[in-house]
């Protein structure tokens, strides 16, 4: 491999990446359009109809898609980096057989069992949301396949935009039903809420299976020509898919498991304590209000690791230590420059937030805004966790993260457990733990990365600069509201301190030097924008 071709794969990681973050960002405002409303409109009690549904929901489509989609397109990734064109076709079939067969037992298991699980988390109400979105599991596993196949060759604009068309369906359709079957009562609503997963999944696999049938015909030609390698049988390759897939489906399973722990131990553990008739309250300030917004960043954090896992597996098997390395620490960098400031707007201004957002649900805002500020911390650990898990995938030290993330769960499930069972703490409990969960999984992460792959990297560069950014744009966030306050509105407060922080913190960047000259050449405008930065801050 030429010395340009290495740069190219190394860049193609920060280019899928910055093109699924583009979408994700389009794909969560989309979704915000759909569940800040939605709580305004059906309130904290259909909301936790609509979140045990969704908890669920997000596990199960977990097991069908986590891992055999990443591991196809790892494979597919290697493969091509080695030049090794041979057995492509097969290794397609050979998923999307696998993932049809898990997702179906996965929406039958979910519909016919709905209303024994929601006797189990004592919230028989959300049986009709857990029938509604059960068959979007079959659906999205479906979908998964085309987009591993698209994720090995590191063209990232299907995937892109198939999640666009599915956020479009299910946000549409589900809110539309939601207010239309808010008179018949909020359990309906949240049903109609769910469906929209369904029609949504329809929606995006339509789409990339289109976009699919057109690559194939764009590149027939190329890919008969190119037919090189040992063929394999369909035993070899399905070996060598499970091998892949289900470390990574253990370990991602985790995440939706631990919000599945939350629906049955903290409506327990809150009932236990006298506050059973607020718990279904409480419970929907912590996931339908608080969780949604420190989901946000997952978006981005989300494509940097969907894109970096098949760039370090072509440049691990290639051995481009150099290249891995770059690859690496831009990786851990975009990171930490989107959930750092995060992690600070969300802490410094909660409550505010919350006013801003859910003015119908106002008498809320003080504990969903108290609930907010702990979580807020975990942007970070949990960002971090999903980049270094992609990382040590690409490694093939899959399993890993998913014995690392274990140990996570279990000091979740114990801090759960003692702290919500506290009544002065109650809720809190629960936020707080999902913090340790999260922190700890991270942290064991990257002491794999050191003592397994001696992976290191520039803290200066990485950590310092982003680090200095953010306590800048904080003094700056908390000074301004306070200032604004004292001439316009509350709502209005936030929103400019939301600007200027945000006008602040970009200016920072350019100022340390934080966004390299590389960065600029991969964004899109990038020259013009060094030029502006290169004018102002020599």
């Amino acid at each position: 491999m030429t010395k340009s071709n290495e740069q190219n794969a190394s860049d193609s990681f920060v280019k899928g990446a910055f093109i699924l973050g583009i979408s994700g960002v389009f794909v969560k405002i989309i979704g915000a359009f759909f569940k800040i409303p939605l709580a305004d409109n059906i309130g904290p009690e259909g909301m936790s109809y609509f979140s045990s549904a969704y908890s669920f929901y997000n596990f199960f489509i977990v097991l069908a898609t986590a891992g055999l989609p990443t591991a196809i397109g790892k494979i597919i990734a290697e493969q091509r980096a080695l030049g090794d064109y041979k057995n492509l076709d097969k290794m397609f079939k050979s998923g999307f057989v696998l993932m049809t067969s898990v997702g179906l037992l996965g929406s039958l298991f979910m519909f016919f069992g709905a209303d024994i699980i929601v006797d189990v988390i004592k919230n028989p109400d959300a049986s009709l949301a857990f029938k509604s979105i059960a068959p979007a599991i079959v659906i999205v596993s479906v979908m998964a396949v085309f987009r591993g196949f698209f994720q090995g060759f590191q063209h990232m604009k299907p995937f892109a935009l198939s999640q666009i068309f599915e956020q479009f369906g299910r946000v549409t359709v589900g809110f539309g039903l939601a207010i239309y079957l808010l008179a018949s009562g909020t359990k309906y609503a949240a049903a109609g809420a769910t469906f929209g997963a369904t029609t949504g999944a329809l929606a995006g696999l339509f789409a990339i299976f289109l976009m699919y049938k057109s690559f194939r015909k764009k590149h027939k030609e190329a890919h008969s020509k190119l037919m090189t390698g040992q063929a394999q049988t369909t035993s070899e390759i399905m070996k060598r898919i499970a091998l892949i897939a289900v470390p990574i489906t253990l370990g991602a399973a985790v995440m939706p498991l631990m919000s599945t722990i939350d629906v049955m131990l903290v409506m327990n553990r809150l009932t236990d304590i006298g506050m059973g008739e607020q718990a279904n309250d409480l419970y929907g300030m912590l996931s339908g209000y608080a969780a949604v917004l420190v989901n946000l960043p997952q978006v981005i954090t989300s494509a940097i690791q969907i894109s970096i896992v098949p760039a370090v597996a072509a440049l691990f098997v290639q051995k481009q230590v150099k290249n891995l390395s770059r690859t690496i620490q831009n990786g851990i960098r975009m990171t930490l420059i989107i959930s750092l400031p995060a992690t600070a707007g969300l802490v410094l201004l909660s409550q505010p937030i919350m006013e801003l957002l859910y003015p119908s649900q106002i008498q809320y805002a003080q504990t969903t805004g108290q609930i907010l500020s702990i979580l807020g911390f975990g942007v970070i650990f949990l960002g971090m966790f999903q980049v270094t898990t992609g990382i040590l995938q690409g490694l093939s030290m899959q399993n890993r993260p998913a014995i690392n993330l274990m140990v996570g769960a279990v000091i979740k499930i114990i801090l759960t457990y003692v702290l919500v069972g506290i009544p002065s703490i109650n809720i809190y409990g629960a936020a707080f733990s999902t913090l340790a969960a999260y922190g700890t999984a991270t942290t064991l992460n990257l002491i794999t990365m050191k003592r397994s792959a001696d992976i290191t990297f520039d803290p200066k560069v990485v950590l310092f600069k982003p680090l200095f950014s953010v306590l800048v744009m904080s003094v700056v966030v908390v000074v301004g509201h306070k200032l604004a306050l004292l001439v316009i509105s509350p709502k209005l407060s936030t929103v400019f301190a939301i600007l200027i922080g945000a006008i602040v913190y970009f200016v920072m960047l350019l100022k340390t030097k934080t966004i390299t000259d590389e960065d600029y050449a991969l964004l899109p405008g990038g020259r013009k924008l060094k030029k502006i930065s290169d004018r102002f801050f020599k």
